[in-house]
């Protein structure tokens, strides 16, 4: 999606048309549609809690024995 809008510039530069090219081809350039960032898996945060939880849970008590 472009964000960026092209405004004309009317003072004076020191770059040349090139570098000018250059530079507006690098900001308006679009984002990949794949990308390596991390992704937030929130399942995968619930089902770890939930292993947590089970694996510290309390035991259940045991019977005495009755002499």
């Amino acid at each position: 999606m472009l964000t960026q809008e092209t405004v004309e510039f009317l003072g004076t530069t020191t770059a040349t048309d090139q570098e000018m090219g250059t530079a507006i081809a690098l900001m308006t350039e679009e984002e990949s549609v794949i990308s390596d960032a991390p992704v937030c898996r929130p399942e995968a945060t619930g089902a770890l809690l939930l292993g947590l939880l089970i694996s510290c849970s309390p035991k259940e008590p045991k019977e005495r024995d009755r002499r």
